[in-house]
């Protein structure tokens, strides 16, 4: 069994409690490429345009001209001009979400939803011009079904962006730890702090829809008996204080992020434009019915003899013997038929569907699965940013 986090309380007379925001820069961590993907093992407007500006302009002055960089390193993505880009994320303003948007899309503007569903209906109403989706972590897997909400509807992959989580323990300005009797935040935060709050003594824990929609309940209605979980860059935005660093019960928690958009938009915009020795990578989906084993292994084997690398492979089986739902996939080349299928795979690997090896993968599969569907083709970002 893991042993217990050592948690980061901050001593209020440190210079450290004292920081702003521009005391602090974004961290970025490269995973080398032979690591597979995580999946293998209201409102303060002004403060948050401040927050994110000042993110942006750092940005900006490292960059020097040509690709755009964070604290050096090369841009993954982002080439084209992310200014005016509306992003739909599920939350309130703070969310990791919103933040991994900002991330990925500098100068973008954010549109919040109440569900994900919400941020995919806005890209399908022309109401934002991307949606992003956590779709899987380091402590959750492919838990976070969003990969299901995708497959119901018509969107492209289109960029993705991992994000390193550090929950902290929010409270009201002069709150002290003694003095907290609850916990309020998103069911996933919570169960992934835990042994955390269990170590401060806090054992009454409520869920709510989002961490950023924790705080906001906490600042609005000034509990000065409850503390959220949440990101350090939620308590710059909302103005409170940081009880904890780091309380998650695993050091190492990072999630993936899926940027979604509508085809006709691509269409309109022309084919994405990757500069050259960009690596691309494409995700796909298979679906069958009967023997799972024979088309999991045509897959490894269309693949494996082509030398091209899979970052992920998640295979789902549904029986109604156990009682497991059906995964149900729209078919965009049958007039957007739904179809329920009980074996299904996804598919990362290495390449594009334009490259001759992977289009001849892949009409090797189609062959043996009743459905193949690919979900998009983006630049891969190998990179994981810290929003510290």
């Amino acid at each position: 069994m893991a042993s217990a986090p050592s948690l980061k309380i901050p001593n209020p007379s440190s210079p450290a409690a004292s920081a702003t925001s521009r005391d602090r820069r974004h961290l970025l961590v490269t995973i080398p490429s032979t690591v597979a993907s995580p999946t293998s093992p209201r409102r303060r407007s002004a403060s948050l345009a401040v927050a994110f500006a000042a993110a942006s302009a750092n940005a900006a002055s490292i960059n020097g001209g040509g690709v755009p960089k964070i604290n050096g390193h090369p841009r993954i993505n982002g080439f084209e001009p992310a200014a005016g880009l509306r992003v739909a994320f599920q939350g309130a303003p703070g969310a990791y979400s919103e933040f991994a948007a900002k991330t990925a899309l500098l100068g973008c503007d954010t549109l919040p939803c109440r569900a994900f569903a919400d941020a995919i209906s806005a890209v399908e109403r022309g109401l934002a011009d991307r949606a992003i989706l956590p779709v899987e972590s380091t402590m959750e897997g492919a838990a976070l079904r969003n990969y299901d909400l995708l497959l119901r509807h018509d969107l492209r992959v289109v960029q993705e962006i991992s994000l390193f989580v550090n929950y902290c323990l929010l409270a009201m300005p002069g709150v002290s730890p003694a003095e907290v009797r609850r916990v309020i935040s998103h069911p996933v935060a919570l169960a992934h702090c835990g042994r955390a709050l269990a170590q401060l003594g806090l054992h009454r824990c409520e869920p709510v829809e989002d961490t950023a929609g924790a705080v906001e309940m906490l600042r609005s209605n000034r509990l000065l008996d409850t503390a959220a979980i949440a990101s350090p860059r939620a308590a710059l935005l909302y103005g409170l204080d940081v009880l904890a660093h780091g309380v998650q019960d695993e050091s190492w928690n990072v999630t993936r992020f899926l940027l979604l958009a509508a085809p006709t938009s691509l269409a309109a915009a022309g084919a994405a434009v990757h500069p050259k020795q960009t690596p691309l990578k494409t995700s796909m989906v298979v679906a069958h019915r009967g023997g799972s084993m024979v088309v999991l292994l045509k897959v490894l084997s269309a693949f494996s003899r082509r030398n091209i690398n899979l970052t992920k492979l998640e295979v789902i089986n549904s029986s109604s013997k156990e009682d497991k739902a059906p995964v149900f996939i729209l078919d965009v080349k049958a007039k957007g038929t739904l179809r329920a299928f009980p074996h299904v795979l996804y598919v990362d690997f290495e390449g594009s569907t334009e490259d001759p090896k992977a289009m001849e993968a892949i009409d090797e599969i189609s062959q043996t699965a009743e459905l193949v569907r690919i979900l998009g083709c983006y630049a891969a970002d190998p990179n994981v940013y810290d929003l510290h």
